[in-house]
């Protein structure tokens, strides 16, 4: 039987052909789950091993309309944690996260961490020092940084917007109507691939580019589109 936890941490994890990822996250969540914390995959359709992968390491793997912000809430619909923690099946948390999380959320219902990007590139160091300290400086969390709420003002604020993009800062920005997040500074580890894949300094330009144009009011739905 898992120990019985003071605050119970729901991991809500979107997924859409995540099979080369997936495993390892998953398996670095079983200590979770043997103290009583749950684990969540919410699938948006994967047409690869995803969901075969997930299904014994999961505490539930729901099926669900593709688009990662309706992934995330059908997911946390089906939580029955204090806490919410959506993360990206290919981020891995620091140690002791689940301390990290309580001791923050005595502070502020709401919460992310600090990030590191997986690839050794030294521009790359650069990326992630800049992501930690405009999110330090505006508030403003992004997905990779493993967002945290309470359950109580998740459903409060209705979750996340039914929108294509720009869910994470949207989310942030009504959370911070309630309180400035908790900023936990021990590093999470997240994928560097699109960085790689699509070259860095142009991966730079193109966030620059989206999250100017949505300062001035472009439609995610837009913004989605120029992303793909």
């Amino acid at each position: 039987m898992a120990a019985r936890c003071k605050v119970k941490i729901s991991v809500v994890i979107p997924a859409l052909n995540e099979a080369d990822s997936i495993e390892e996250t998953l398996l670095l969540l079983q200590a979770w789950r043997h103290r009583g914390h749950e684990v969540i995959v919410a699938d948006g359709g994967s047409c690869d091993e995803t969901k075969a992968l997930a299904g014994p390491l999961a505490d539930v793997v729901v099926d669900t309309a593709k688009g990662r912000a309706r992934q995330m809430n059908h997911g946390a619909r089906k939580a029955r944690g204090d806490v919410l923690l959506f993360l990206h099946a290919d981020t891995r948390l620091p140690e002791k996260t689940p301390q990290l999380i309580r001791t923050a959320i005595l502070r502020k219902p709401w919460g992310r961490f600090d990030v590191r990007l997986s690839g050794k590139h030294t521009m790359l160091r650069v990326v992630e020092f800049m992501m930690n300290q405009r999110s330090h400086l505006t508030g403003i969390a992004t997905g990779d940084q493993a967002i945290f709420v309470t359950r109580t003002l998740f459903e409060k604020i209705n979750g996340f917007a039914d929108i294509p993009l720009m869910e994470d800062i949207d989310l942030s920005k009504r959370l911070k109507a309630f309180s400035k997040p908790a900023c936990i500074h021990h590093k999470l580890v997240t994928s560097s691939r699109r960085w790689e894949q699509h070259g860095i300094f142009r991966t730079i330009l193109l966030m620059w580019r989206l999250r100017l144009a949505y300062f001035f009011g472009i439609g995610p739905e837009r913004l989605a589109k120029i992303y793909q």
